[in-house]
Parts: structure tokens; C-alpha cells; sequence
């Protein structure tokens, strides 16, 4: 099923299934150029700098729907809901199957809210299992980041309630922080995701962009102000709803931190919609490899995400702040492409491109293996369901970081 045949690269051979980069791709039979940039010098890295944490990072995976999902009931929840969406319990096992995949860091979505008693405060028993979930992770050699995610969507950027809602926010990452005060650095946190006002789609207004930098600051503030190891710690900033181009346009100027150096700011990508996450779509193939231009969506080809991934260059990185790419993913079309050249394509040119501009990249992993998601792993095995998959993610991060642009 993730048979990829006669490939023709210039690089070293991955595995038997995996789809390779390189300057002309042959992929079921069908040949088409590619062209990548040539080696670039590049000088070795300080221990804390943003491309010694490219290199230390990537790539990322995602354990998504699990410690993240919400529970049935009005909670407040004591013990563990992480199974809720249909996740088997994290394992060792599990953090062990992602490091020996050749993942390097476990991007870890979490829910708090309905943890939290009406005063509130976190329970115990759940702030434990977070610390349980991430000593697997580091018990297997992985960086780890950790979030306050969707949460139930109480993280709305707008001016009414804006009071109430930055007090928790401050109230719960002074517990989390506090929690995790003498963790080492290969702990990060990110203080949101995906913010945006529920089912509004549009641009972001000013009202939108001020609050959420205000999320923003307030994350900083608070977690500096429980000292210990937090006071240096890497936290990751997000731009509005992880949009590129929003998060450009609100989220340019970083908040003020005592730290020097020590903030990273995420986005998302999921372009062409229509490719990755619409599995309805008749849009399933995608890039130069494409045999039908009629089941492509025009515009959104290796092109568009290499000049995505410039913007947050430029931005950003350029100016000395890493970016995370915290969430990709292509959806599985077995209906469609059943050979999954095009979806291993498309992870593959996106971690390529991804890395050469100096994002970090985290698969999205949502832990489900059948058609229409994007599980890597069977979880309750701890093994591989798609090593052809996992194996481009891995051979796009090291042809990218051969390849810097500079």
C-alpha cells in the first residue's frame, strides 16, 4: 500500500517504500524535474542559537487527539480524558517507536481547562500525567513541547471577557511553569494554538491582533516570573491562527522578554486545503509530479511553499527568532492515490523546503491510520503503520539542512 517504485535520486536510498528527493523524481512510473538548490557552506552553531535548535529538533511529530481531547461530561476531570477521541493511553513504548523512527522532538497538545476546579486550579492527578507523558518523551532522547491547546476555545481574541480570560491564562501557565520549573532546556513551552475567534475565517482585525499579542505577553511574562530554569527556557509565541500570512501581519513585533534571545514563533501549514484536509476534495494530487492538472489545485505547488517559508525567513529567522512549523500534514486518500505518492510527496517537499528556510518541522499526527487521516504510527503497538511516510519526513530534514537558503 505505500509502494513507491523505481526512484531515480541523487541522494542515498532511504527505504525500500520511501520516496526520494532529489533532481529528477521517478515515482510509479512517472518521472518529473525537480530542482533543488546546490550545498551550501555553513558555519557551526552556538549551543543555543536557533540553527543549533534546527538541528536538534527536526524533525518533530505531533501526539495529536490525545492529551489534548476533551471528555464526556461537564467535568471537572481528575483523571486522564486522553483517550476520549479514541487514543490508546500514552506509553514508553510509544515515545520510544517516534525516537526510533528518527523523530527528534514530540510536539505535545494538552487541555487544562477541564482539568481545573472552579477556583482554578489544576488537578494533581492530571498535572502528573503531563509530567509522566513528557519524562516518556525524555526518556527516549526527544525535545518536547508542551501547549495549552484548543482547551474547549475559551482563548478568544476579542475585547469582551479580555480581562477574565487573560487571568486564566496567567493562572494556568503559572501552574504549568511552576510544575515543570526544573526541567532542562529540552522542554519548551508554547503559550497557545491556533487562536481566532471560533468560525471566523477571515483576516484578522486590529481588535483580533492586539488581543493575541496580548496572549502573548502575558504567556512570557508569566512563566519568567516562576524563575528556575524558566527564566531561559525557549517559549514559543504563535501568530494569529498560525496563518502565515496573518501571523506577518500581527505578530511581526515579538513580546518583550527578560530573556535575550530565548523566544521562537510557530505557524501552521495545510496549503492547498483542498489537498490536505478536505478528503471530500476531487483535488488529490499535487506538485510536479502531478499527471492530471485538473485534480490540482493551481497556484498552491512547491512554488507557493517555498515563498510561504521565505516570508517567515525573512520576518523572522533572519532576524534571529526560530520558528517552529508546528503542524503539517497531508491527509491519507486511499480512494484516490492509493500508492500515496502524492501525499508522501507533498510531505516530503514540505519538510524539504520547510527546513532549508529554517522552520522547524512537527508532523501532525492524529494517531488515526485509516483513510482520511494522518496517523504515522499504530499507537497501540508502538509501531510504524506508514513507514514510507515517516521515511521522507527524515530524508526531507536531512537534504534540507545540506541546503540552506541563505
Amino acid at each position: 500500500m505505500n509502494s513507491l517504485k523505481n526512484h531515480r535520486s541523487a541522494f542515498k536510498r532511504m527505504t525500500r517504500r520511501a520516496c526520494l528527493i532529489g533532481a529528477a523524481i521517478t515515482i510509479a512510473g512517472a518521472t518529473a524535474p525537480v530542482a533543488f538548490a546546490q550545498d551550501a557552506p555553513s558555519q557551526a552553531p552556538s549551543a543555543a542559537d536557533g540553527r543549533a535548535m534546527l538541528e536538534a529538533m527536526s524533525p518533530g511529530w505531533n501526539l495529536g487527539n490525545t492529551l489534548e481531547a476533551i471528555g464526556n461530561g461537564p467535568g471537572p476531570f481528575s483523571s486522564s480524558q486522553e483517550t476520549a477521541w479514541g487514543n490508546p493511553p500514552v506509553t514508553q513504548e510509544m515515545m520510544d517507536a517516534v525516537a526510533e523512527a528518527g523523530f527528534k522532538s514530540v510536539r505535545i497538545p494538552l487541555s487544562w481547562d477541564q482539568y481545573a476546579d472552579r477556583n482554578g486550579n489544576i488537578s494533581p492527578a492530571w498535572m502528573a500525567r503531563v509530567k509522566e507523558v513528557v519524562g516518556y518523551a525524555r526518556n527516549a532522547g526527544l525535545y518536547v513541547l508542551i501547549n495549552v491547546h484548543w482547551d474547549g476555545g475559551w482563548l478568544q481574541p476579542v475585547y469582551e471577557g479580555r480581562e477574565a480570560v487573560d487571568a486564566k491564562l496567567a493562572n494556568y501557565w503559572t501552574q504549568i511553569a511552576t510544575a515543570f520549573r526544573d526541567a532542562d532546556d529540552h522542554v519548551l513551552f508554547a503559550g497557545t494554538n491556533e487562536v481566532m475567534v471560533t468560525d471566523v475565517y477571515t483576516a484578522p482585525t486590529d481588535e483580533n491582533c492586539e488581543v493575541q499579542n496580548g496572549f502573548n505577553q502575558i504567556f512570557v511574562d508569566t512563566v519568567r516570573a516562576t524563575g528556575g530554569a524558566n527564566a531561559t527556557r525557549w517559549l514559543v509565541v504563535q501568530g494569529y491562527n498560525t496563518n502565515i500570512d496573518w501571523t506577518i501581519a500581527c505578530n511581526a513585533e515579538l513580546p518583550t522578554d527578560s530573556a535575550s534571545d530565548r523566544l521562537m514563533m510557530e505557524v501552521h501549514y495545510y496549503d492547498p486545503y483542498d489537498f490536505t484536509l478536505d478528503t471530500k476534495s476531487d483535488k488529490w494530487q499535487w506538485g510536479a509530479i502531478a499527471t492530471d492538472r485538473s485534480a490540482t489545485v493551481p497556484g498552491f505547488d512547491e512554488a507557493y511553499a517555498d515563498a510561504q517559508f521565505a516570508k517567515v525567513k525573512r520576518t523572522f529567522i533572519d532576524n534571529g527568532v526560530p520558528v517552529i512549523l508546528g503542524e503539517y500534514a497531508s491527509s491519507l486518500r486511499e480512494d484516490r492515490d492509493r500508492e500515496q505518492k502524492y501525499r508522501n510527496y507533498w510531505d516530503l517537499y514540505i519538510t524539504y523546503s520547510a527546513v532549508r528556510h529554517g522552520l522547524i518541522p512537527m508532523y501532525w499526527d492524529n494517531g488515526y491510520t485509516s483513510n482520511h487521516n494522518s496517523g504515522l504510527f499504530n499507537r497501540g503497538r508502538a509501531q510504524l503503520a506508514y513507514p514510507a511516510t515517516a521515511a521522507v519526513i527524515t530524508e526531507g530534514t536531512k537534504e534540507g539542512l545540506k541546503k540552506p537558503v541563505e
